[in-house]
């Protein structure tokens, strides 16, 4: 009887593990949807079409608490409820919202995978938002504003940055001066309510 208890407890764990993992996937990708929902108008600081939200922060504690390809899946639910119940960008701002998250999440996760510290998190996040933030110019210049111009004219895009600023010429020029360090602080606000709250969510997460 002891053998077969020993024996079955490995299946028993591993399936309570998978249980688990797909039970916090999905309870993160709804919150990640809910705070999708809740955007933040910047009025002064960056186009009406661009807004704030604290959907990535979902992804960033999975990627930590689970893995990269948690925070991953997590940014791609959340975007594929988000294209199908609410979009108002015909899907191209949750294009653009997956493709940067998923690049923050992963890479975060990867590092911080590596060695779990606090230390190690500060640092993976904050690569994460860099790199997020790097990729964000030619993500909008070669493939999101492409297919806004097919429902935004290029010059009316580039209006909207003007209001702010005038002094833009360019549409590459204002998403150097407006998208990437725009981008990189909303990873960097992320990073910063995750250290503030991860300890304590992720012993949940885990079942400790």
């Amino acid at each position: 009887m002891t053998e077969i208890t020993e024996t079955r407890n490995p299946a028993r764990k591993k399936s309570a593990i998978t249980v688990r993992y797909i039970a916090v996937t999905g309870v993160l990708s709804a919150a990640a949807f809910v705070l999708q929902l809740i955007e933040i108008p910047l009025p002064f600081i960056m186009p009406a079409f661009i807004k704030f939200d604290f959907s990535d922060l979902p992804a960033l504690i999975g990627s930590f608490a689970l893995g990269p390809v948690c925070g991953v899946i997590i940014e791609l639910i959340k975007n594929i409820l988000h294209a199908a119940l609410a979009t108002g960008s015909f899907g191209v701002g949750e294009l653009s919202n997956f493709i940067l998250g998923a690049v923050f999440v992963a890479v975060a996760g990867s590092i911080y995978k590596r060695n779990k510290t606090r230390r190690t998190a500060i640092i993976a996040a904050a690569v994460g938002a860099v790199l997020m933030a790097v990729v964000s110019f030619p993500s909008n210049l070669f493939v999101v504003y492409p297919v806004y111009y097919n429902f935004m004219p290029k010059d009316v895009i580039l209006a909207a940055y003007q209001a702010i600023f005038p002094g833009v010429k360019s549409i590459e020029q204002s998403l150097l001066l407006f998208n990437v360090p725009f981008t990189f602080a909303k990873g960097m606000i992320d990073v910063f309510v995750t250290l503030l709250v991860y300890k304590k969510i992720s012993t949940v997460i885990k079942g400790r």
